[in-house]
């Protein structure tokens, strides 16, 4: 018998139409988020030279968007929890799609940064509650490993698809059609999300309207992020850099301090007493900065050392992104099953360890196929690392904090990614000049400061990969639903169950 419902639990959901259905809705949500974060990057020389960008306004196409989803995707999660998951992820999607629009008719950069900025704020709140809505609905440990493995996957495909879309449509349709595509996509999202997703009345504003927690968080993020971000143009110890990131740092500070205090806080601390909630979280961020070297540098070396094109670098590294996207859909339910979460993500954390330990020692004249091929196939360790490191985060909360949970998770993501941006591009240009100086050729030198890059992303893996061998627990084999954390000694922090369906 499911115990009684702790109080201010939302009511309990309904399921309307196919769960599966909602699923593709959510991972459709993903698929275009991640999609909209990679093509952009392709197209942005052609929208600097149409639309007039300043070299350094140009980077703000990619900087507008990253500050509002960074910044906004913790208040987003809350106001899930608040209002209803399902409403705040409507309201995302007409946002993301409508701001689409707008950029794709943008004649001028102030329009298209509004724009950006736009799509940011609806990438929040639809991405902030995905995951509070997908562990609602599968509450099996089997089909919910199952679904965090399509929602993976879908992921992947947006990943591996962007630049090669992002290179086709810029050359044959204009730029603009990087943000039109979304049009249809936003749209059939919205019809599948209106028809399967289930209507939660969420637990009432009164239960956490804390506006000043809300405008504490929201600014310290997003001058956070905004400040790391402008880190490579602006150098680490600049006042600019060291101001805003010591007002960032105040602002997140008071705001902690505001939800010690607060009789409706608008994040309950009790989410971070949970081992695997924080846990998770800790593992992600360090994990996705250090992917950032795969992610970005390893594409600047087939551009800027080995002399491939846009259009050619995305096709040679679409076999890593369907190597992730066919692990985490065809095994990694399997083995989350079997083995468990954790022992999934270490063994997914040593395969992407062993694809940095490769590229630490690439070649200036590297062989696709004996140097990068190999990189690619181990990179599929992100398959396995996702999905379980997915399961992990959210198995620690509360059901009535799920979005919050959910948008912390992906907080956590973005500012592991605008940290991995900062660190590892800054220390590779710091290198390379420091080669260029002792006489070193062009080439000699961005690989030695490629392979730095590596190595320090190496070193961030083997970080996470110790933080989840002694802080993770595994979540009880009967769990079904958030906050089932397994109590391994008493040490996991689980949390009372609830009914869902």
């Amino acid at each position: 018998m499911p115990h009684a419902a702790p109080p201010l639990l939302p009511a309990r959901p309904r399921v309307s139409g196919s769960r599966w259905t909602a699923l593709t809705a959510l991972s459709a949500t993903s698929l275009m988020t991640i999609l909209d974060g990679s093509i952009v990057t392709v197209a942005m020389p052609a929208i600097q030279r149409e639309l007039g960008f300043s070299p350094a306004g140009l980077s703000w196409t990619v900087n507008a968007y990253l500050i509002a989803f960074g910044g906004l995707l913790l208040l987003a999660g809350r106001l899930g929890d608040l209002i209803g998951r399902r409403t705040v992820f409507l309201a995302g999607n007409a946002v993301f799609t409508a701001a689409s629009l707008l950029a794709g008719a943008a004649t001028g950069p102030g329009t298209l940064l509004a724009a950006r900025f736009l799509q940011g704020v609806g990438s929040a709140m639809a991405s902030a509650v995905v995951l509070g809505i997908l562990v609602t609905i599968f509450t099996g440990p089997a089909e919910r490993a199952k679904a965090i493995g399509v929602f993976s996957f879908t992921g992947a495909a947006g990943a591996a698809t962007g630049q090669v879309l992002g290179g086709v449509l810029t050359d044959t349709l204009g730029w603009n059609w990087i943000f039109l595509i979304n049009l249809p996509i936003g749209l059939a999202v919205i019809a599948l999300a209106v028809r399967a997703l289930p209507r939660d009345r969420g637990t009432g504003l009164a239960a956490g309207a804390d506006v000043l927690g809300a405008v504490l968080v929201t600014g310290g993020l997003m001058l956070g992020i905004s400040t790391v971000v402008g880190v490579e143009q602006h150098g680490w110890l600049s006042a600019r850099t060291l101001g805003s990131g010591a007002v960032a740092l105040a602002l997140l500070a008071a705001f902690t301090a505001r939800q010690a205090t607060a009789a409706t806080p608008l994040m309950p601390l009790r989410v971070l007493r949970s081992r695997n909630v924080a846990g998770a979280n800790l593992v992600q961020m360090l994990m996705v900065s250090g992917m950032f070297a795969f992610q970005v540098i390893v594409a600047l070396h087939m551009q800027k050392v080995l002399g491939y094109g846009a259009l050619a670098t995305g096709l040679a590294m679409l076999p890593a992104a369907l190597a992730i996207g066919g692990v985490s859909l065809s095994v990694s339910a399997r083995l989350n099953t079997r083995f468990g979460e954790r022992t999934v993500l270490a063994a997914g954390l040593l395969l992407l360890l062993g694809a940095m330990g490769l590229l630490t020692r690439i070649p200036v004249d590297a062989d696709y196929v004996t140097d990068l091929l190999p990189v690619m196939l181990l990179i599929s360790g992100g398959g396995l690392v996702l999905p379980a490191l997915t399961s992990l985060g959210m198995s620690g909360a509360r059901s009535d904090d799920a979005g919050l949970a959910s948008g912390l998770f992906n907080t956590t993501q973005q500012v592991g990614m605008a940290t991995g941006v900062a660190v590892l591009s800054t220390l590779a240009a710091s290198r390379t000049g420091e080669l260029l100086a002792a006489g070193a050729g062009e080439a000699v030198a961005l690989t030695g400061g490629y392979r730095l890059a590596f190595g320090v992303s190496a070193g961030l893996i083997t970080a996470a990969l110790a933080v989840a061998l002694t802080v993770l627990r595994r979540p009880r084999p009967d769990a079904t639903g958030p906050g089932e954390e397994a109590r391994d000694g008493g040490q996991g922090q689980a949390s009372s169950r609830t009914t869902v369906p």
